[in-house]
């Protein structure tokens, strides 16, 4: 479990335009770990890898919705 410092202000990641995801290995699938960590932890429901310091076009989601519709 990895938890990364969240980029608010400041970071030049922020500005740029995000790279497209060329490579499906090992490094994707544990930023993509630790990013659930992250976003659970902040916490929230959502989080894109520029928010903490990647620029790559990744975002992770968790919500649960209403279950009584």
């Amino acid at each position: 479990m990895t938890i990364r410092p969240i980029c608010i202000t400041g970071e030049p990641v922020l500005h740029q335009r995000a790279a497209e995801v060329v490579d499906f290995g090992p490094e994707l699938s544990q930023l993509v770990e630790d990013m659930f960590d992250t976003m659970d932890k902040a916490p929230g429901v959502g989080l894109a890898a520029p928010q903490i310091g990647v620029g790559l076009r990744v975002f992770t989601y968790d919500y649960a919705g209403d279950d009584d519709n």
